[in-house]
């Protein structure tokens, strides 16, 4: 279906009449300037000052005349590319010399891209564009001449159209999401084109209680996409205030609901965790976006609709998901961490899942997406949801149970699992428990045979990744210490498997995966429920 709906595409837009359909009377300045609170990366800025073009984990030179190539790079190169976030970065540079390569970049961008593409004219891309455009206005276009800011509203017109005619055709998710704010952007803010605004307004109003979940997580169910879409959230309602438009309802609840959801994934450093191909995140970024979006409400101690518990005592938090994957078209950065868990102490981290590469297909995803580079239990070398390396889910557990206790401070989570019940008759459960002093962290990990089967035996490891900069070295009696930057200790013990100390990488920040450790503890399934448990606490000197 999706290759169908590519070749009718291409034939009905990618003929040359197509471009004379989207012509007509174009703006000739903004009705509404919305304001762009969003930091920009002055490293990156400079970069592109410099001729390097660096998105998605991959750095393409400029041409002779400072240009990129427009069609060069991966996809996710292209799409952040030809999306125009890094018109920030150059801002962040400062100065005219960065406002001029602005212009001239936006021009290399008309002069290649003026007819639809498949990947430059995609919805969500044009979405980030369109907002990109109009919200950067006064940076790079409002002292421009009349010919080039004639050019960029003529191109804006056009290419609100062209959304206009797309979508919401097959998108879901945050692309939807994506390609509704270019069209609140270009509604509310180019003249004459109120009602292009208010139908997405309605289509928002549509999808956002389908897509914000009654704990505010989104059904993508990860946290780098719960700050995007709650930054872009935040950017419509903006728009709609600028141009002195009525907020709708729908909008600024998802908000009020979404901020503390946010809140909800952060470590103790101010980033995300590190579930469904989410990354740490700028945490200046996540603080603006908690700031802008202007909505109370404390951390949620449980999300069971997004399925995530979070356990917090003492300095030390534990994230754990409790949850079912995202169903089949949501799921495109989805990984196989059913029960994997995060966790940090005071503001650092200790035990983490590995990260996801910028690029979320091929090889990397495989790798990075899969059971073992989650902090949780591996049966039969094979993970609990069938990874897809172009993206998604094939097989994936059907149902994810979840019950939680506090007491005195106390927190115990239990949940169990059946992503292994179909090929090897097992299920597997977790319980781990947080003290109340949280400097007692206890788990154990069940193999249990499903009813009226008699499976055979397996192989399987219980994972724990570690943060870089945690020390780890084994210890008399089968047990690892962890040393953390700050000088606190925490000691590990298992009973009911070997431990090991295995090497692993780290990609929850930055674009190159850097060298980590692991704690294996492996051994082998019998008929009987097989139970590992284990123990993480702080040493105390001289303890």
């Amino acid at each position: 279906m999706g290759r169908l709906r590519d070749g009718v595409a291409q034939i009905a837009f990618g003929n040359p009449i197509y471009k004379l359909t989207l012509g007509g009377r174009a703006p000739t300045a903004l009705s509404a300037v919305p304001p762009d609170p969003w930091p920009g990366d002055a490293g990156e800025g400079s970069a592109i000052l410099a001729g390097v073009f660096r998105f998605g984990g991959q750095a393409v030179a400029a041409d002779a005349h400072g240009a990129p190539n427009w069609r060069a790079g991966s996809a996710v190169w292209q799409d952040a590319l030809h999306g125009f976030d890094w018109l920030r970065d150059l801002r962040a540079v400062g100065g005219d010399t960065a406002r001029r390569r602005a212009r001239s970049l936006v021009l290399s961008w008309l002069d290649h891209n003026g007819s639809w593409n498949a990947q430059t004219w995609a919805p969500e891309v044009l979405g980030a564009r369109i907002a990109a455009w109009i919200g950067l206005h006064d940076f790079y276009c409002a002292s421009a001449d009349d010919e080039f800011r004639a050019a960029v509203f003529d191109s804006l017109a056009r290419q609100v159209k062209h959304l206009t005619r797309v979508v919401p055709g097959a998108l879901d998710g945050k692309a939807l999401v994506t390609a509704a704010k270019g069209l609140v952007y270009g509604g509310f803010c180019l003249p004459e084109h109120e009602r292009v605004g208010q139908d997405a307004l309605k289509l928002l109003e549509r999808e956002l209680p389908r897509q914000i979940l009654p704990d505010g997580g989104h059904i993508e169910r990860c946290p780098s996409v719960q700050l995007r879409i709650l930054r872009d959230l935040i950017d419509m309602r903006s728009v709609l205030r600028t141009a002195r438009a009525d907020v709708p309802e729908a909008l600024q609840h998802a908000i009020d609901r979404m901020t503390p959801a946010l809140r909800f994934f952060r470590h103790g450093d101010g980033g995300l965790a590190l579930f469904n191909g989410g990354r740490e995140e700028d945490a200046a970024l996540v603080d603006t976006v908690l700031a802008q979006a202007d909505a109370r409400g404390r951390p949620l101690k449980s999300a069971p609709h997004t399925g995530f518990e979070r356990l917090i005592a003492g300095r030390t938090m534990v994230l754990m998901d409790t949850g079912v994957p995202p169903v089949t078209g949501l799921d495109a950065t989805a990984h196989a961490g059913t029960l994997s868990l995060e966790m940090s102490v005071g503001k650092e981290r200790l035990i983490v899942n590995c990260g996801a590469h910028p690029v979320k297909t091929g090889p990397w995803r495989a790798a990075l997406a899969g059971t073992a580079a989650h902090s949780t239990v591996v049966l039969a070398e094979t993970n609990s949801s069938e990874v897809i390396e172009a993206g998604g889910l094939g097989r994936r557990p059907s149902h994810v149970g979840c019950e939680r206790q506090e007491n005195d401070g106390a927190v115990l989570v239990v949940a169990t699992h059946n992503g292994y019940s179909r090929n090897f008759g097992y299920l597997h459960r977790r319980r781990v428990y947080l003290a109340e002093n949280g400097e007692d962290l206890r788990g154990e990990d069940m193999l249990e045979p499903v009813i009226g089967a008699t499976p055979e035996p397996r192989p399987f490891t219980i994972r724990f990744h570690l943060h870089p900069a945690v020390q780890a070295s084994l210890v008399q009696g089968g047990q690892v210490q962890l040393k953390l930057p700050s000088g606190a200790a925490w000691r590990l013990r298992a009973s009911g498997g070997t431990l090991e100390l295995e090497e692993s990488i780290y990609l929850g920040s930055g674009d190159e995966p850097r060298r980590t450790t692991q704690i294996a503890v492996s051994g082998h399934t019998g008929p009987a429920i097989k139970t590992v448990k284990w123990a993480l606490r702080r040493e105390r000197k001289g303890g």
